[in-house]
């Protein structure tokens, strides 16, 4: 048996820079996407834009310098040469906001589009991962995963693209000014806190990770634990467990509420000292431009003009320690979406699957044995055979195997030894879309979606009339329920269907299916929660659908197999007997003692009906 690697989304490992260039290198691509001129235009534009707006703006200071001067040196040319200045100086600050502006209105296709193609990414694989990665995770935690990983990308692009890199621009452009005009210390001091300001944040930032990383481990928690909770209302109410379910949303509550509190703190510490040092550096810059200015080298406009430059640029470098971090948590975000992309698809088509040719719809079972875990072995051998277009049903006590059959039929899972075969073709190398397309499944556990009647049971095939939706309805003894309410087919069944009773959920399930019209019919516990009465209605339609299909009848009430043209009985995942009806009603083994058992209860709950009658 093939067994699904440890999962990468389990694995909690530490965060350095070579994880973070791994999430954007993975992430590159979606933004110079392949085959796609017209968005790479966008990006190519986008940038030039930004070159633009930096460049513009590194000007508007030294109109602003030189107007200082004209009004200082010449106070009675104050209406003429400081009112052009002046001019110049308003139009580069509207042509630089413009060009931001713009450049944001290029690039905003290329984001959405890259977050939109992401999350249909990772939605699409999920799909594509195997019911044992769906069975051992949490939906409130992926769900989680990927809600912030796409909020990540957003944040990246428009911070990391818009923010850091103009930041980065503008300092070399503001220290190569600074030196080109004035005395190389400017440049330095400028510099040398500039590079004390990123070391300390990032040494800080990193520090502080494993805070920001414990929110979000407790986050998802808390918040699978109140879906899990919320999900299972019903049953929280039967037992009395309101207390206990909020004892433990409570305690996911508590331990977020620590994380967060040290997250805060070292945020506070982290805020002091970045404060500290761009007060000193701009300080220090200060007192060299006023020395300046008192050893006559420097104008007041000088003086002004590197003020200016300084606040331009401790403006953004400030707002680049939250940038930094939330950044930090975006790529911790997105890692953790990325991750759930490198999960292994534990059954995947071959390289050379082809679609699956129904001919008839034989299916055959040959010595296969399975198991959901190495030590744990739930079917051992089992062989049988349903001929084209007939029925073979599969009996035997809770535990048997008997739902594990449609589970391997589905291709779920791979057989661990043996063969399963539909028309003499292993399901090992046909696609598993021409596979679960020709074969159609009642569920013992009917789930629906949360949306009206009719899009439930058009889910079966996607498309179909109204009259194709009413026609499995009427066979399916549900069309006059849905007919009787007041809005119709629109109205909606709740969240997993809880609107509906249990027989009326199977109903619909039951609709869904006839209206797929598969070649193959599984019928998993199809009527086990329908009362009796309406069980024999919907076992006639049953016969009428599967008439000249390949029919599998999975059932515990022996009561719906008994016109099957086989009956298989499973105990402790073996084939222990075989034959009709009245061949193991004669034979007196397994299944004559399990059916005089029913008989005997429905008798007795018969006469307890008549006495309450």
């Amino acid at each position: 048996m093939r067994l699904r690697a440890p999962s990468t989304f389990d694995q909690a490992r530490g965060r350095g820079p070579s994880a973070d260039w791994t999430t954007l290198r993975t992430l590159f691509p979606y933004l110079w996407p392949p085959g796609q001129p017209a968005l790479r235009a966008r990006v190519a534009i986008a940038m030039v834009l930004l070159v633009a707006a930096k460049g513009v703006g590194i000007g508007i200071p030294l109109l602003y310098k030189q107007a200082v001067d004209a009004l200082t040196v010449r106070p009675d040319m104050a209406m003429a040469v400081p009112v052009a200045i002046l001019l110049a100086y308003g139009l580069a600050r509207i042509l630089s906001g413009t060009f931001a502006e713009l450049r944001d209105i290029v690039f905003v296709k290329v984001a959405q589009s890259a977050i939109r193609t992401v999350g249909l990414g990772v939605f699409r694989h999920l799909h594509r991962l195997g019911l044992r990665f769906h069975l051992d995770r949490q939906t409130g935690g992926v769900s989680r995963a990927i809600e912030r990983g796409t909020k990540g990308i957003e944040f990246l692009l428009n911070f990391m693209l818009f923010n850091i890199l103009p930041t980065l621009l503008e300092i070399a452009l503001v220290t190569a000014v600074l030196w080109g005009l004035y005395d190389i210390s400017f440049a330095l001091i400028t510099a040398a806190t500039i590079a004390v300001y990123v070391l300390y944040t990032l040494a800080v930032t990193e520090w502080r990770t494993k805070f920001r990383r414990a929110m979000n481990e407790t986050d998802s928690e808390a918040s699978t634990k109140a879906i899990d909770s919320l999900l299972n209302f019903e049953t929280v109410k039967y037992f009395c467990n309101e207390d206990h379910e909020a004892g433990r949303y409570d305690k996911a509550l508590a331990r977020y509420e620590e994380a967060a509190t040290k997250s805060k703190v070292t945020l506070s510490m982290l805020n002091i000292g970045q404060g500290a040092i761009i007060a000193i550096g701009l300080t220090l810059v200060m007192i060299q431009a006023a020395r300046g200015v008192v050893a006559g080298t420097m104008t007041l406009g000088d003086f002004v003009l590197v003020n200016a430059y300084l606040i331009q640029l401790y403006m953004p470098l400030n707002f680049l320690g939250f940038v930094y971090r939330e950044i930090k948590q975006s790529l911790t975000d997105m890692e953790s979406m990325f991750r759930l992309l490198r999960e292994n698809a534990e059954i995947e088509d071959s390289a050379d699957a082809r679609p699956l040719e129904v001919r008839g719809g034989e299916v055959r079972f040959d010595a296969v044995s399975f198991g959901y875990d190495p030590d744990r072995q739930i079917l051992a051998g089992v062989g049988f055979t349903v001929p084209a277009g007939r029925t073979l049903a599969i009996v035997g006590p809770s535990g048997a195997g008997k739902s594990t059959i449609s589970r391997l039929l589905f291709r779920f899972y791979d057989v661990g030894d043996g063969i399963i075969a539909i028309d003499g073709q292993d399901i090992r190398d046909v696609t598993q879309a021409s596979l679960r397309a020709a074969i159609g499944i009642v569920p013992q556990d009917t789930v629906l979606f949360n949306d009206s009647i009719r899009y439930n049971i058009a889910y079966g095939r996607p498309g179909a009339t109204q009259d194709e939706i009413e026609e499995a309805a009427r066979l399916a003894r549900i069309h006059d329920f849905v007919a009787s309410l007041p809005q119709g087919y629109d109205t909606r069944v709740g969240e997993r269907g809880l609107k509906l009773s249990g027989g009326e959920k199977q109903r619909v399930a039951i609709a869904r299916t006839i209206l797929k019209r598969p070649a193959i019919l599984i019928f998993d516990e199809a009527t086990s929660a329908l009362d009796t009465h309406t069980e024999k209605e919907i076992q006639v339609s049953l016969r009428e659908v599967s008439k000249d299909r390949t029919t599998l009848i999975v059932a515990h009430r022996l009561s719906t197999v008994v016109d099957a043209d086989e009956i298989v009985v499973l105990e402790q995942g073996r084939v222990v007997e075989r034959g009709r009806h009245a061949q193991l009603l004669a034979a007196g083994g397994r299944y004559a003692a399990m059916w005089r058992k029913q008989q005997e209860a429905a008798l007795l709950e018969e006469r307890l009906a008549g006495e309450l009658a």
